[in-house]
């Protein structure tokens, strides 16, 4: 059995990028990853869900989602928690 990349894999079930359905999965898998970025930061910064949602006004519940997928996420939010809960600062890339 050939073993297969995962680029390949990736056209071979969701098509090649560019199509929609490929751009949903990287759109989807981007909200995931940020989802992961900030549990990561809340945890080097040693704080419970608990603890960053009331820093930024959220339920521990809402953190929560976040973390386990970013996807419905506002930009005032990420800002929020990121600024106001870690003391980071957010930097957005956008590629065209």
């Amino acid at each position: 059995m050939k073993t297969k990349s995962w680029t390949t894999l990736k056209d071979d079930v969701y098509g090649s990028k560019g199509t929609e359905r490929r751009d949903e999965l990287e759109r989807e898998f981007q909200g995931f990853k940020i989802g992961l970025l900030l549990k990561k930061a809340r945890e080097e910064k040693q704080l419970t869900q608990t603890e960053l949602g009331d820093l930024v006004s959220k339920k521990r519940e809402y953190i929560s989602r976040i973390e386990n997928n970013g996807s419905n996420l506002t930009l005032k939010t990420l800002y929020d928690i990121v600024e106001k809960g870690l003391g980071g600062k957010v930097t957005i890339q956008i590629e065209i």
